[in-house]
């Protein structure tokens, strides 16, 4: 079963890849306190902040103790020249198209911005 996990994942990332290159355009979830962050899955006391390629990916994470975040677009152009960069600084990974169980790859942010920088 965490093998299936691990592949299904993998397989999301890649789609995030190839998604955000097409549109141009990352999806993340926004309350009045900020962006969604929670906890990393694999390493202990580092935070994850989550993306995803489409809007609907988003949206079905807004539930729960999450129904208050609403689905936000950014420009994948400032989501690699800012974004990444500064959750580098922060020592966040990024987390992107996870399911709505919370479970998908964490990356660190530089080696995202270097696969979507060859995409």
């Amino acid at each position: 079963m965490e093998f299936d996990l691990t592949i299904n994942s993998k397989r999301r990332y890649e789609n995030f890849i190839r998604r955000v290159s097409e549109s141009k355009t990352v999806w993340g979830l926004k309350s009045e306190e900020g962006w969604c962050v929670c906890e990393s899955n694999e390493y202990e006391d580092t935070e994850v902040m989550l993306f995803w390629s489409d809007e609907a990916y988003a949206r079905q994470c807004a539930v729960e103790e999450w129904s208050h975040y609403k689905t936000t677009s950014l420009p994948l152009e400032e989501f690699m020249n800012s974004w990444l960069y500064g959750m580098k600084e922060d020592g966040l990974l990024v987390g992107v198209n996870w399911n709505a169980k919370l479970i998908g790859l964490e990356v660190e942010p530089y080696d995202l911005f270097k696969e979507l920088e060859e995409a």
